[in-house]
């Protein structure tokens, strides 16, 4: 039996994308733990105890949250890092506790998730030089392992690639019927088409692409009077500011809704309200929101310069565009609204590659292979 420490920054007291893999993969873990293949504990530095209460990707016994306490934090996870067999770090920030468990624990192997931005380019705090104990790096992408290869020079035979899934808990697909709820709060009808974007609005996070999309729709505003541009996810006022003075320099007052921080048990709701999904992404490590999106049917936008590649699986799934050209993503959403049933994606395929339960086998497969070699 192989005894597994996955360590974590957050895993329930955020929604983000990095939150989301480590609750399915402690899911995955957890349910391999069962067959007896492997003993799992999991720790967090910033979530509390509480937060784990009631979950339903494993039980909370297994979990413990530090509340922000680094010290006691980085003294359990070593101390339990010794004793372990693998150690699995979800973010490259735990890698000095990572590096501390192997100067004390040499033979235990070092799993580190390799999601996108926060490992490409240089790295502070000395994380550049700690990269070499790392015995194994979860690639999220192609993209992302071919870049710290190229970026780290770290070796071929050291990355594994393990795209991101569904959340096995997502609420399945109903009929294409539009909130009349959500209809009335965005002043929309019925008969509108929603092109929808979710990512939170910040100065950091421009690469997304939103600000190319409003340009590309001044281009196509006169054709379709119908369109709406719905972008959803928190923000920060300095950054919305930026967006309404360029919604007010391109004349899309009447198309743009900025809706602000959509609840996890609202976006069901909004990808069935939306006709597509665009987000013309440049530094995108996968892009969980593409297969979200997909999930519930829409035809998705998506950069060709990053992971989002990975997620449209090279364009079978979706349309993929130059991110910095306004003209291609205007011709793209042309495509899709003037024929939008040619680009709803394969959902035979988007299961197949994207699913929990294929998330689950290939990461059992990496551990069985790590332990044998």
């Amino acid at each position: 039996m192989t005894n597994l420490l996955f360590l974590t920054l957050k895993v329930f007291s955020a929604t983000g994308g990095i939150e989301k893999v480590c609750r399915v993969a402690g899911k995955a873990l957890y349910e391999e733990s069962l067959e007896g293949a492997l003993s799992l504990r999991l720790m967090s530095l910033h979530d509390a105890p509480e937060d784990a209460d009631g979950n339903v990707y494993f039980p909370s016994e297994l979990f413990s949250g530090h509340h922000n306490q680094r010290f006691p934090f980085i003294r359990q996870a070593v101390k339990a890092g010794r004793k372990a067999d693998v150690v699995l770090l979800s973010h490259i920030n735990l890698l000095p506790v990572g590096w501390m468990i192997k100067k004390v624990s040499p033979n235990t192997r070092l799993l580190l998730f390799a999601h996108g931005i926060e490992i490409w380019g240089e790295l502070g705090g000395g994380k550049k030089n700690m990269l070499n104990i790392v015995d194994r790096f979860l690639c999220v992408s192609e993209f992302t392992k071919t870049t710290i290869q190229q970026e780290h020079g770290i070796p071929t035979a050291k990355c594994y690639v393990l795209n991101n899934c569904l959340d096995p808990f997502l609420p399945l697909p109903g009929k294409k019927i539009k909130s009349p709820e959500l209809l009335r709060r965005y002043g929309y009808k019925a008969g509108d088409t929603v092109l929808f974007t979710l990512t939170r609005l910040s100065s950091k996070d421009r690469y997304k692409g939103y600000d190319k999309v409003l340009e590309a729709l001044a281009l196509v505003k006169d054709r379709y009077p119908g369109l709406r541009y719905l972008v959803g996810g928190s923000y920060d006022v300095v950054e919305k500011e930026y967006v309404d003075a360029h919604i007010r320099r391109l004349g899309l007052q009447d198309m743009v809704t900025i809706a602000g921080y959509i609840p996890d048990e609202e976006l069901a709701e909004h990808f069935t309200m939306a006709d597509g999904y665009v987000m013309p992404s440049t530094k995108e490590g996968f892009g969980i929101v593409f297969i979200e999106a997909m999930y519930y049917g829409l035809p998705v936008i998506a950069g060709n310069a990053d992971g989002s590649v990975d997620a449209l699986r090279n364009g079978e799934l979706g349309l993929l565009v130059n991110p910095d050209s306004v003209e291609e993503i205007q011709k793209a959403i042309e495509k899709i609204f003037d024929d939008k049933r040619a680009y709803i994606p394969n959902r035979e395929s988007l299961v197949e590659n994207f699913s929990y339960e294929t998330y689950k086998v290939r990461l059992a497969a990496i551990l069985a292979d790590l332990m044998t070699q």
